[in-house]
Formats: structure tokens, C-alpha cells, sequence
């Protein structure tokens, strides 16, 4: 059961301005202001155009040059943590360009903490007083946190190194969260320094003209607070606090960015130019707001049109040379002031076997307690009368006590041990978890990829079979190129008689009718007969008369050298590609002087040995 309001109140996004003190130059100079602070609301800034007119913004708060670390959190900062403490999401987020001040907002020094500090102080002083109260409802605080950069677009685990380029997903709540991201538990503030500290070494940082240290990335401290609370009806309150350390715009031309400092900078520009269209699509009431378009602006979708109470503290600088980034950024805050969010309270009744344990003070439960009337099943019914039967897995003995509930809760444990009993033997799932759901999915997943690496290894070993048979089939292709092109592949369709016949009479009688022959061109066709244990196997040996051998492998050197594309491809074992090679190497090099030569283009010894004996019978047979 779920305790978010029908309808959620609307916040606007507090926007508030902090100014950061003035610098001097290299040579100990200072600059002339820009802008300056008309009241605790207001500030105003020179009008590029026209020097003798200013111009005036109003936001939530301002605080001038001079404020500190204590006056912009207890103003505009500790007011929204009791939110979180109730169920509710909060988010903090310094903006601002490169150099304004935002890292020294957001954590400070040890003389001068800022607001993580502060805050992360706060919340657990606040958890321990509720926990002590001795009034209203008991409640018991489990506190985890979270710390992540976005650097290039990928979002990267500072508490757990190993953990890189996490996706960022969303629940069917429309709730936003990264899966195998470290949340880890904290009791205490001491206790939160010892994982923070290292953690924020690790981020990403270098130094530019404009800073020394210069953040190259977005921070994300999350911190999140369960209420329980240990007495009926058992509510669980759940709210998450977004500490957010954004990394600022910057002017390339000015910072002197080269290289990675280069690409870096090209990455953080693009990710806040997405933010200001998230701006721009929320103000407008359009119906995409493109918040997939960047990582940060998917992890600020609570933050801005969503369902956090959101404070964006706002960074600029006074001198004039930073100008237009401080107009800028001014600029961008106004906009950001018109967000609305809605709020709510995400609170949920805990179920009878994760309620909170018992107070040691308390009497444990009888064991009259621990059994309940539940009619029989159908086949109970059959013999008459009721049982007393003990309680189902589902309600552990020593979390149950019949009194702490109405008679409505009652009357549904009633009914789902009825259904426990009626169908839990036939295997049906009867209170399906998201957890449980997921681990199903999770096997079926794991059934599906051990049988797609069987068929891998199946489609293996079929095709290395297959080329296998290819190669053979090639091998026996060349053997019987001379037979085929004679026609003598008619020998084999046959049976073993009309084989002989024909390798005896086909051939001859084709010689008989060739223009070919002539006295003294003589083709002789030999039968050999081997008799062995009485199998008789038939053997044919060719001869073919030198000089009309001769002939035809001059008429086949004539159209190596003269032949056009289609001529060549009427040649046997010559095919389109062979023959545009066969053209190129004598444009090059000249006519070949023998048949041997198509060995320079690239032509095996055996396979210009099957071509010679293929295309001199083909000649002396047409």
C-alpha cells in the first residue's frame, strides 16, 4: 500500500544567487565590477549594451560577497531536509561557471564546511531525536549513500572503482535509479567521512587558466533515508537527498583547454546546453521534455519537473571579464525559477514478516498467539468441522500478534492462508515478488544464452563440415575436368555395362565427325582390363598426338593475347575475374609467350596444369 497524495503540491524550484568575493589580477590590480546585490532578493548587472542602464533580477535569495557558509545553509538549504525525513525527495544542486565558487558551496574547507557537511550532520542529529522520542510513534532510521561522477558522458561509481559506465534506468513508478550502484550503509557522521573523503579524491580534476582546480565532471552525492516505524501499522517512509556539484561552462578560448582538457570541456558544455532545453521544454509545457538527451539531465528528472524539493544555488562572479558567463548563468537561473515539481510522500505499510522487531521491554506474544482459526480447503470440508491449524511461512511466529491488527487485516490473512493451502502444493506462484520475478527472469536469461552458445558451436561445426565437403568437391572437380569437358562424365549416370560402352564408342564416334583429325592427327583411346579375384576394373588412358596438341595450345596463346573479356571467359577455368586479369597483365607487360606465363598473374601450377588439359580437349572435341 502506497501513501502518495492524489494530488501532490506544486513547488517551484528555489533559485538563489551566491556572489563570489573579488580577485585580484596577476599584477595585484582589481577588476571593475559587474554586478551587485540591491537587497537580500535583488541584484542587478550592467547592460552590455548600454553601460549607463542596468538590469535586475529577483530570485528566492541573494547573498553578496560577503556571506558564509552558515547564512546560505541554514537560509535556503536545512529547511528542505525535514521533507526527506518524511518520505519526501530533496535536491541540491550548485550551478554556475567554471571558477564561481560552486565545489567551496557544496563541501567547503575543514575551517569552512559547506553544504554536504552540514547537511549529512543534520540528518543524522535529526534521525537519532526522532528514534529517542518518548512521544507519538516509535521510529527506527536506516541510512546508505551514494557517490558517483558523470565524466564524458559516462556515469563512473567513486565508492566502487570497478563499477564503470553505469546505465541509468527507470522503475515502473517513474522512480529514477542506477542499477549496481554501491549504496553503503552509514550509522554516523563519522562513519560517512571515512568513505566520503577518499571518495572525492578520486574525482576528476585538472587545472585550467581560469582554476586551479577545476572539476571536469558532475558529482552526485545520494543519500537515502528509510523511516520505519516499529509499532501498527508498521509505515515505511523513503526519501532520497541529491547533493549535486556541477561542473561549470566554459569558454575555450579563454581557459587555454587542449586535448582531453579539450574534449572534457566539449562534454560538460553539452550536457548543461541540454539542461537549459530541459529548462526551456518545462517553461513552454511541451509535450517531450528531452531528458534522455544527456546523463545529467536524466539523473536530474527528480529534480527538475519532478518530485523533489529543489534548490539550485546559483554561482557567478563579480569581475567584469567574466561577464557574459555570469549574464549567462543569470539568465539560466530565471528560467529555472518558473519549474514546477510536485512533491509527494512515499510511504508504504510493511509486510507482516519485515516488520520492525520488538522492543526488549516488550512481553513476547503467547503461544495462543501464534496459531489462528482458518477453515479447512474443499477436501477439509468433505469430513465436516474446523481445525486449528498453524500459521503459514508467510506469517512468522515470532512477527505475528492477532491484537496489533483490525479485523480487515485479519480477515485477508485469513483468506491468502485459505489460498496457500488450496494451491501452494500445485506449484502456482501465489505472492510473486519483484524480486522473485526478476531471479526467474534472470534463469531464463542464463537457460537462453547456454543455448544460443550451443547453437554457435552447432552452426560451427556444420560449416566446417560443409568446407570441408567444398574442398573435396573441388579436389574431385579438377581430377574429372578432363572427362567432363570430353563428355565422359556420361559414363557415370549409367550402369557398369553401358559405362563401358560408352567410354569406348561415345568418344570415338564424336572424333569420327571432328574437322579436327587429319592424317597423321591421331587420338587413341586405350582399355585397360585388371582382373583381380574376379573383379574386373576398367582403366582409359589418353594419348593425344604432339603436333595436334601443339596446335590447339597456339590457338589457345592466340586468344590469351587477343581475345576479348567474353572470348576469354569461353576458355575453361576462366572466369570474369581471372579474365580481367589475364587483360591487364599484357596492357602492362605485353602478349604472353607461352600458356605458362598465366602463373605470374596469380594462377597455381596445378590449377594451369587442370586448365591446359580442360581447354586442349575442348578444342579438339568441338
Amino acid at each position: 500500500m502506497s501513501g502518495p497524495p492524489k494530488k501532490p503540491a506544486q513547488r517551484q524550484v528555489q533559485v538563489v544567487v551566491r556572489l563570489r568575493p573579488y580577485q585580484l589580477d596577476e599584477d595585484g590590480q582589481r577588476q571593475g565590477a559587474c554586478v551587485r546585490g540591491v537587497d537580500t532578493r535583488t541584484l542587478e548587472i550592467v547592460n552590455w549594451r548600454n553601460r549607463s542602464e542596468s538590469v535586475h533580477y529577483n530570485f528566492d535569495a541573494f547573498y553578496g560577497d560577503d556571506s558564509s557558509q552558515q547564512e546560505i545553509y541554514m537560509g535556503s538549504v536545512k529547511p528542505i531536509l525535514s521533507h526527506v525525513l518524511n518520505g519526501q525527495n530533496a535536491s541540491v544542486f550548485a550551478y554556475g561557471p567554471t571558477g564561481a565558487g560552486k565545489t567551496h558551496t557544496m563541501l567547503g574547507s575543514p575551517e569552512q564546511p559547506g553544504v554536504v557537511p552540514r547537511a549529512l550532520l543534520d540528518i543524522f542529529r535529526m534521525s537519532r531525536e526522532q528514534s529517542d522520542q518518548l512521544s507519538g510513534p516509535s521510529w527506527r532510521f536506516a541510512i546508505t549513500m551514494s557517490y558517483l561522477e558523470i565524466y564524458q558522458e559516462k556515469v563512473l561509481d567513486l565508492l566502487e572503482t570497478r563499477h564503470q559506465d553505469l546505465p541509468i534506468r527507470e522503475d515502473r513508478e517513474k522512480n529514477i535509479f542506477i542499477p549496481n550502484l554501491t549504496q553503503q550503509p552509514v550509522s554516523s557522521f563519522v562513519e560517512f567521512e571515512q568513505f566520503f573523503l577518499p571518495a572525492t579524491e578520486k574525482r576528476t580534476t585538472a587545472s585550467t587558466k581560469l582554476n586551479g582546480r577545476s572539476s571536469r565532471s558532475h558529482s552526485v552525492l545520494l543519500i537515502k533515508v528509510v523511516k520505519l516505524e516499529t509499532v501498527s501499522p508498521f509505515r515505511q517512509l523513503t526519501g532520497k537527498l541529491y547533493l549535486i556539484d556541477l561542473a561549470g561552462s566554459e569558454d575555450n578560448r579563454r581557459t587555454g583547454n587542449r586535448g582531453i582538457r579539450l574534449k572534457e570541456s566539449g562534454a560538460i558544455n553539452t550536457s548543461l546546453f541540454v539542461l537549459s532545453k530541459v529548462v526551456d521544454a518545462l517553461n513552454q509545457g511541451l509535450g517531450r521534455v528531452p531528458y534522455r538527451d544527456s546523463k545529467l539531465t536524466r539523473l536530474l528528472q527528480d529534480s527538475l519537473g519532478g518530485t523533489a524539493h529543489s534548490v539550485m544555488i546559483t554561482n557567478i562572479a563579480p569581475e567584469y571579464k567574466h561577464y557574459f558567463n555570469t549574464l549567462t548563468a543569470l539568465n539560466f537561473a530565471a528560467k529555472s525559477k518558473l519549474v514546477v515539481n510536485r512533491p509527494f510522500t512515499q510511504e508504504t505499510i510493511q509486510p507482516i514478516g519485515l516488520r520492525p522487531p520488538k522492543r526488549p521491554n516488550e512481553d513476547p506474544p503467547s503461544s495462543s498467539q501464534l496459531t489462528a482459526k482458518i477453515s479447512k480447503s474443499d477436501d477439509s470440508d468433505k469430513s465436516g468441522g474446523a481445525e486449528e491449524l498453524s500459521l503459514s511461512p508467510l506469517l512468522k511466529p515470532g512477527d505475528f500478534d492477532p491484537e496489533a491488527y483490525d479485523p480487515d487485516v485479519m480477515e485477508r490473512l485469513s483468506n491468502l492462508e485459505n489460498m496457500l493451502r488450496k494451491y501452494g502444493k500445485s506449484g502456482l506462484p501465489l505472492l510473486g515478488t519483484p524480486k522473485e520475478e526478476r531471479l526467474q527472469l534472470l534463469k531464463k536469461l542464463e537457460e537462453s544464452r547456454l543455448q544460443i552458445q550451443k547453437l554457435e558451436q552447432r552452426q560451427k561445426e556444420l560449416e566446417k563440415a560443409i568446407s570441408a565437403q567444398e574442398t573435396a568437391a573441388d579436389d574431385a572437380e579438377s581430377r574429372d575436368m578432363l572427362f567432363k569437358n570430353s563428355r565422359l562424365a556420361a559414363l557415370r549416370k549409367g550402369s557398369v555395362a553401358k559405362q563401358r560402352k560408352q567410354a569406348i564408342v561415345t568418344p570415338l564416334q564424336r572424333l569420327d565427325n571432328s574437322e579436327l583429325l587429319k592424317p597423321g592427327n591421331v587420338i587413341v583411346v586405350k582399355r585397360k582390363e585388371k582382373q583381380d579375384v574376379g573383379d574386373v576394373e576398367n582403366e582409359f588412358e589418353l594419348s593425344v598426338d604432339m603436333e595436334l596438341a601443339q596446335k590447339h595450345k597456339d590457338y589457345i596463346l592466340d586468344i590469351l593475347n587477343n581475345g576479348t573479356l567474353k572470348e576469354l571467359k569461353t576458355l575453361q577455368r576462366i572466369g570474369d575475374k581471372t579474365a580481367k586479369l589475364i587483360m591487364g597483365w599484357r596492357e602492362h607487360n605485353g602478349p604472353y609467350t607461352q600458356i605458362e606465363d598465366l602463373e605470374k598473374i596469380g594462377m597455381s601450377s596445378k590449377t594451369l596444369s587442370t586448365f591446359m588439359k580442360a581447354n586442349v580437349v575442348s578444342c579438339m572435341v568441338k
